[in-house]
């Protein structure tokens, strides 16, 4: 299963909530995404707020409505989204997988930026 840390639910929002605006609208739901870089087979992550499209998995993320592809959802299985402090005040979202292979983390800038 896909999930949020507590942090990266209050960038989510905070982010979401810019890009709406005022006005009690809807947050948007936030896209996450993975495939194999097509040179090294590496993982690469994304995301970024979209609409629903068939067959999405949607995950209740503490508030952030989050949206994978099927060809996404076996990619990002125990994989947890957090928001971190990489260095001294410079955060960032780190995908972190849960597999069997050793803890690989991947940063990307914020909403919808992407990994690379």
């Amino acid at each position: 299963m896909f999930t949020l840390t507590s942090p990266a639910i209050e960038q989510i929002v905070r982010a979401a909530a810019e890009q709406s605006g005022s006005g009690g609208q809807p947050l948007p739901m936030l896209r996450v995404a993975a495939k194999h870089d097509e040179h090294d087979g590496e993982l690469v992550y994304g995301m970024g707020f979209d609409e629903e499209r068939e067959d999405d998995l949607l995950i209740d993320g503490g508030g952030v409505t989050v949206l994978i592809s099927p060809h996404s959802q076996p990619l990002l299985e125990n994989t947890t989204l957090d928001f971190a402090e990489i260095q001294p005040g410079e955060f960032q979202f780190i995908f972190r997988s849960g597999c069997t292979v050793p803890t690989t983390e991947k940063s990307c800038g914020g909403c919808g930026g992407g990994c690379s």
